[in-house]
């Protein structure tokens, strides 16, 4: 399998492939391949399961499209404390943008936290997300740099990026989270 390339700061590779559906489908596709070479007696299992979750995976897609596309396309912008959704806005149409770069260990400063508050403003933004797995007090300086220029904005919603939910939890598989996520998104950017 080889991910489409997406570059983010500093070039470095995205490994977030999740985020578009189409990219998980062909990496089930390995994986049900290389569970097949390993466990042969199984491959006629893992076959069907492999066709059961393809069909699922091609659901979630058009639901994200067609969800995607009831949002209008100048409020399309998904902003977020790190870079991990690059896969998600090539797929779906949508802007992205990070405050920190691909990792959460990546630093950022007084100047991405301006030029981002800029762009939000110059936008007319009206959501950013924060995520489960990171603090949300980097977003939280941005929501106060653009009501220092009078541009209120609010914080969306948590989005799941790094981890998914609880096990017990409707976001706690790979379906749940993406529905989960888009549910947020369109949610706070209509």
């Amino acid at each position: 399998m080889r991910p489409k390339k997406y570059a983010s700061r500093g070039g470095r590779p995205d490994p977030h492939i999740w985020f578009d559906v189409q990219l998980w489908e062909e990496a089930s596709v390995f994986v049900a391949q290389k569970m097949a070479e390993k466990y042969p007696n199984k491959a006629v299992v893992f076959q069907k399961n492999l066709k059961e979750y393809q069909a699922k995976l091609r659901q979630l897609d058009e639901e994200l499209r067609q969800s995607l596309r009831q949002i209008p396309k100048a409020q399309r912008v998904l902003i977020t404390a790190h870079d991990a959704f690059g896969y998600f806005g090539q797929a779906y149409n949508m802007e992205v943008k990070g405050l920190q770069g691909i990792s959460t260990l990546s630093e950022f400063g007084l100047r991405d936290v301006k030029e981002l508050v800029d762009f939000i403003v110059a936008r007319r933004i009206k959501a950013v997300f924060v995520e489960s797995a990171i603090s949300p007090k980097s977003l939280e300086a941005v929501v106060q740099g653009c009501a220092q220029k009078g541009h209120k904005i609010r914080i969306g919603g948590t989005l799941y990026a790094d981890a998914m939910g609880g096990a017990d939890t409707p976001a706690g598989t790979y379906l749940g989270m993406v529905r989960a996520n888009l549910r947020t998104i369109t949610e706070a950017l209509q």
